[in-house]
């Protein structure tokens, strides 16, 4: 419902300098004047344009943010059903909707400087993105997911996240189906730290781990077809 590709330049150039690597930004249609399935069906594009253009889906690794996350998960399903080429990994960075209902979150108290976004606002941006879809579709709900044969997941989240029980909910949701899922707490309550990499240290701890992930992700798909 928010954000542009211009904004995550600065995230997305820092990613691209720790994973050693090319990153490439998505523009998102957005909700509520392009609901669900537009955002899936613009990442599935960009994906099928990265391996058409050559680039091994075994050295590709999908990072989404918050809400991002989910879209990580619906992109990586969908490849699933449509038998495509996985790409080598995923990072979810404070993964967001992962449970459309929100049953499990709970209202977060302010710090008094920027009051946190309520469990009713973001049913309500669910509500939107989603426009009338059902809330147990796969799709939409990894937690309804038949996650076998995705590739490795790395989830970061702070302690004090609104959706810090969802990261865990799905990391063994994951594991339950065979998923390598690896999950990072971060002793923070800021939702999508990793934003704020400049100046926060848990933040460029964070980036850097995922940067390493990236760089293991790909070195280890080159060994493999060396």
């Amino acid at each position: 419902m928010s954000g542009s590709a211009f904004g995550y330049r600065p995230l997305a150039g820092a990613l691209a300098v720790a994973a050693d690597a090319g990153v490439l930004v998505p523009e998102f249609r957005l909700a509520p004047e392009h609901p669900f399935p537009a955002a899936l069906e613009d990442i599935l594009v960009v994906y099928q344009w990265m391996l058409e253009t050559g680039v091994p889906a075994s050295q590709i690794t999908v990072v989404g943010d918050s809400s991002g996350g989910s879209i990580t998960l619906s992109l990586l399903n969908t490849l699933k059903q449509q038998q495509m080429p996985m790409p080598g990994g995923a990072v979810l960075f404070s993964p967001g909707a992962i449970d459309p209902t929100c049953s499990t979150l709970r209202d977060q108290p302010g710090d008094g400087k920027s009051p946190p976004v309520s469990v009713a606002q973001l049913r309500q941006f669910i509500q939107l993105y989603l426009a009338g879809h059902p809330l147990d579709d796969p799709l939409v709900s990894p937690l309804h997911a038949d996650l076998s044969g995705l590739p490795p997941l790395l989830v970061q989240v702070g302690t004090g996240d609104i959706v810090v029980e969802d990261a865990h909910r799905l990391v063994d949701h994951a594991r339950a189906h065979g998923v390598d899922a690896q999950l990072e707490l971060y002793p923070i309550a800021t939702h999508a730290f990793q934003i704020f990499w400049s100046f926060l240290p848990e933040a460029a701890d964070a980036l850097a781990r995922a940067g390493q992930f990236a760089r293991d992700i790909r070195t280890g798909a080159e060994s493999a077809a060396g």
